[in-house]
């Protein structure tokens, strides 16, 4: 292959040429950003133009970038032992599983993978096989929540609650409902948020009877809904969540892909909220990004039922060829010390309300509705109308971001999520970010509001 070098015009033709990008649209007049290097929370393109990554890349690098450490594990491991399926095992991955236990506080199995949607998609054959293995032959459906996100692949996308990502693909797998999340910002006129919040869970219990409960094998939500637009629950909506589900004998699937590790303040979201789920998904930040891997958590005495050797159909017959790579067991486990050593996680929670203080005057300001917060995470809803909470057009939010790269921060966008409500600006930055970073993104996101927008 020949190099491109820091050729930025030639490497954009061989770009337009050769890649598909990631849910992006199409533009000749406005190609990407190629990145060449990154060190901590700065990513620097091939012009020699440095950005703060607001978004941690897809809300994942939570560690930084440039981790010589975290390559150096990655390189060890692969010199002794590059690759070996867990139809069998390997040391790497024994010991991360041991660790997840730790970190999650429970008792669990792990069964890797290598991304979010996949571990996900584990998560429902595991949870319909359970049904029946204990004799509830009939449950099989899922009930999850609209602007919910929870994978690209067919069956995770059934379960992702936005519209704009299903169009044109459907029909996807059956069995998936919908509710409505627990928007607080929308809640009816005189509701306290604590009244919301529970007629929003009692309407997760309404489909289960409606739909009739034999036929219910799981709720899966996110602790937050991240990615469709930072929408933080009340305390009483997971803990009533949960009694419904024990209620009505359906497993409670918590996907932490965007939550887990650290980003919430916690080390993992619904820990926030003193649930303990029955299965629970994690990607993202088990590595750092550094390599793929994600991991499907299922509770000690639901695996039991996977133990029955009289059934030949008894075990779980699903197989992921480089779920569980040695390398990226080995990197993810010295991304826990990490997050461990420099107590980045205690340092999110920080860091969070720092920004949530921060951003508090642009309560004031034209277009901000609202600003939600869970750890290191921000949402700042923009609305057309600060009485009628319509949302803002989606040029505004657009030009908001560009503006804000234009001075040296990258910041994200609740995209391709709902039609017309893709209008919550998000903040993730690595949880290793430093005062200094904070202040600049307060800066920076407070300047270009400020500025033409405030007009």
């Amino acid at each position: 292959m020949q190099s491109l070098g820091n050729d930025s015009e030639r490497a954009i033709q061989k770009d337009q040429q050769y890649l598909w990008h990631n849910i992006t649209p199409y533009n000749e007049k406005n190609p990407p950003m190629i990145a060449v290097e990154a060190s901590g929370s700065w990513v620097t393109d091939i012009d020699g133009n440095k950005f703060l990554d607001g978004m941690s890349g897809l809300w994942c690098v939570n560690v930084g970038y440039g981790r010589k450490e975290l390559a150096e594990a990655a390189y060890n491991q692969l010199l002794s032992l590059p690759y070996f399926p867990l139809t069998q095992s390997h040391m790497p991955a024994i010991a991360l599983a041991e660790k997840l236990n730790e970190w999650l506080e429970g008792d669990y199995v792990i069964f890797f993978s290598n991304s979010g949607s996949e571990a996900n998609e584990a998560a429902f054959k595991i949870a319909r096989q359970y049904q029946q293995q204990i004799g509830q032959h009939y449950r099989h459906k899922f009930i999850a929540r609209y602007r919910g996100y929870h994978g690209s692949s067919l069956g995770a996308l059934s379960a992702t609650g936005q519209a704009q990502r299903k169009y044109k693909y459907e029909p996807l797998s059956g069995g998936f409902l919908h509710v409505a999340p627990p928007d607080s910002y929308r809640r009816p006129a005189g509701m306290t948020v604590e009244e919301f919040n529970l007629q929003s869970a009692q309407a997760i219990e309404d489909t289960i009877v409606w739909e009739g409960v034999e036929t219910v094998a799981a709720v899966i939500i996110e602790p937050v809904i991240t990615g469709g637009g930072v929408i933080v629950p009340h305390q009483v909506y997971l803990d009533r969540v949960q009694e419904i589900c024990r209620k009505h004998g359906v497993l409670l699937i918590i996907d932490e892909v965007i939550c887990g590790f650290g980003r919430s303040g916690r080390k993992f979201g619904h820990q926030n909220f003193g649930v303990k789920p029955d299965i629970i998904t994690m990607a993202k930040g088990l590595t750092s990004a550094y390599l793929p891997l994600s991991a499907t958590a299922v509770r000690k005495d639901i695996y039991e039922a996977f133990k029955d050797n009289s059934d030949d159909y008894g075990h779980f017959r699903h197989v992921n060829t480089f779920g569980g790579n040695p390398a990226a067991c080995a990197l993810a486990l010295r991304n826990l010390e990490i997050l461990e050593q420099e107590n980045l996680v205690e340092r999110a929670d920080i860091l969070g309300k720092k920004l949530t203080a921060g951003f508090a005057e642009l309560l004031n300001h034209k277009l901000v509705g609202d600003i939600r917060s869970f750890g290191l995470v921000i949402g700042i809803e923009l609305v057309a109308d600060k009485v009628t909470k319509q949302p803002a057009d989606l040029a505004v939010v657009k030009g908001i971001i560009a503006e804000c790269k234009a001075k040296g921060l990258i910041i994200g966008k609740n995209g391709d999520t709902v039609a017309g409500f893709n209008n919550v600006l998000t903040l993730a930055p690595p949880l290793s970010s430093t005062d200094a970073d904070i202040q600049f993104i307060l800066d920076t996101v407070t300047a270009v509001l400020n500025g033409s927008w405030a007009e």
